[in-house]
């Protein structure tokens, strides 16, 4: 029987194994003709456009496998994976454009269809990424596509869709796609001078994904000179915002991106040299939307140790007058923006904590000397919100004792699940901030001097707090601190953190 009556055949029948054989026998049989008449007539098309056409429609039919991730194996295992990928890398974008491949493997690797048969999406996408290197090759052919053509515009689209795809159903993917070419690719579309587009969106979106908890991927970025690139995209919304929502996810994106990128130590000394600062502390004073992120990315960059020469080049450029006007009163304007006054606060005070925990010398004395200036109403405001996160959390703290307390008469068992759940929701409630606060609280007391830690305790016992509820919050942030980091210096910190008590 030959190939055309085979695929007729195929029409007519139920879709199962078998048929899913067969049609995956006709694809190589099609695939394997064409190559042979591209080799022998390399240079009269019209030889082998038949073959083509066919190789188009079996690509065409193979979409049924597509609801049948059960079946993902015989793709592996009958060498159409290897096939397929062979065609990404054929000649002629024209004819058999590539992007029936990618429309193909789109379909394949959606999301909601891998995990309907997690055995048969893992055959796949592992054959696909090594040996295949699927990422390297799709990379090489949005290389080749001209993005000014829509269907061209559109390949790149389905493309960028297919490796998000396989990235979110496997996370460990992202560094060898990264390296097989994709993460410049990306920071090459991001800082091309076209206009905004779906493209450029979704390049922001795959970027900040690859760069998801992942340290090779952040390093990767670095050494590509990818922070500047970030930087200089930023730069646009310092004085205007983003004139789309579409643009104004990008920019999130992109500050998104930034924010990852930072907790690599590497990362903080390249921000700082690429006046990450600076245009960080601009955001802050023109006050459009990009505020709200800028303050978060200072954070980022300043914490820790590795914050250190960022917290003392903050002084330098008078950042201190930037923060503390948003220390002594949450804007309105970011609530319209969306941002909670939490998430305001605690970026704010974390901010504020770093520079206390790295800066010295001259530095240190003028972070100091805010404290003490104008009566003292920095310490009245730090005051104001730790009273006022103290009895949220407390509020957090009395209920769910309450809800320990009814499941033990329940016979229920209060497991490690439970635990983090209530500690998520203490966290909810504002504890991070809490004992932001109770630090910077602490240290200012500690600075010698007699001022504010007169201040401090004035106001504790005006209004009815006590130290030892202090010293309290300031075990338990001692207990959580340096998580991922050495242990070495997460018992140096500790130590440095229990001094500071025994003086307050």
């Amino acid at each position: 029987m030959d190939d055309d009556e085979d695929a007729d055949d195929q029409e007519g029948e139920p879709v199962d194994e078998s048929s899913v054989k067969k049609m995956i026998l006709t694809f190589e049989k099609r695939s394997y003709k064409n190559q042979e008449l591209r080799i022998k007539f390399p240079d009269t098309p019209g030889r082998f456009m038949e073959t083509e056409l066919d190789l188009n429609d079996i690509i065409q039919e193979m979409h049924v496998i597509a609801t049948m991730p059960d079946l993902y194996h015989l793709l592996v295992e009958l060498n159409a994976v290897h096939s397929l990928l062979g065609l990404l890398s054929h000649e002629n974008t024209d004819i058999l454009s590539f992007q029936d491949v990618v429309d193909l493997l789109q379909e394949l690797t959606d999301i909601d269809t891998l995990h309907e048969s997690e055995e048969g999406a893992e055959v796949l996408i592992d054959s696909l990424v090594s040996p295949g290197q699927v990422v390297a090759l799709l990379v090489q052919n949005m290389e080749r596509l001209d993005e000014q053509v829509k269907e061209e515009a559109d390949g790149v689209y389905n493309t960028l869709a297919t490796i998000e795809n396989m990235a979110e159903f496997k996370p460990g993917l992202c560094t060898e796609a990264a390296q097989q070419g994709l993460m410049q690719w990306l920071l090459k579309r991001i800082k091309a001078k076209i206009p905004f587009d779906a493209n450029k969106l979704y390049c922001s979106e795959v970027l900040a994904i690859l760069l998801q908890n992942n340290d090779s991927t952040r390093e990767l970025l670095g050494e590509l000179d990818g922070i500047d690139v970030l930087l200089q995209q930023l730069s646009v919304f310092k004085r205007h915002n983003p004139a789309t929502a579409e643009e104004q996810e990008m920019m999130e994106n992109l500050f998104d991106a930034l924010c990852s990128c930072l907790m690599l130590a590497a990362n903080r000394d390249r921000f700082l040299r690429g006046e990450g600062l600076q245009l960080m502390n601009l955001m802050l004073r023109e006050k459009k939307m990009s505020r709200t992120s800028a303050l978060r990315v200072l954070d980022h960059g300043m914490i820790g140790p590795e914050g250190s020469d960022n917290c003392h080049k903050f002084v330098d450029i008078l950042g201190l007058r930037t923060i503390f006007p948003l220390f002594m009163k949450t804007p309105k304007k970011m609530r319209k923006a969306g941002a909670a006054d939490k998430e305001h606060e605690e970026h704010v005070c974390s901010i504020i904590a770093s520079c206390l925990r790295n800066l010295k010398a001259q530095q240190r004395t003028r972070l100091l000397s805010k404290f003490t200036e104008n009566d003292c109403e920095k310490v009245d405001r730090l005051m104001e919100l730790h009273f006022k996160y103290l009895e949220a959390v407390q509020l957090a703290d009395k209920r769910i004792e309450g809800e320990k307390h009814d499941m033990v008469k329940r016979g229920e068992i209060l497991d490690d699940v439970m635990e983090d759940e209530f500690y998520l929701r203490r966290l909810d409630a504002g504890l991070f901030v809490l004992q932001l606060l109770c630090y910077i609280m602490v240290e200012i007391s500690n600075s010698g001097i007699s001022q504010l830690q007169q201040r401090v305790h004035q106001i504790l016992n005006l209004r009815g707090g006590s130290v030892k509820v202090v010293r309290h919050i300031m075990r338990e942030y001692a207990e959580n601190i340096g998580d991922g980091k050495s242990e070495e210096f997460k018992e140096s910190e500790q130590k440095r953190i229990m001094d500071l008590l025994e003086n307050f």
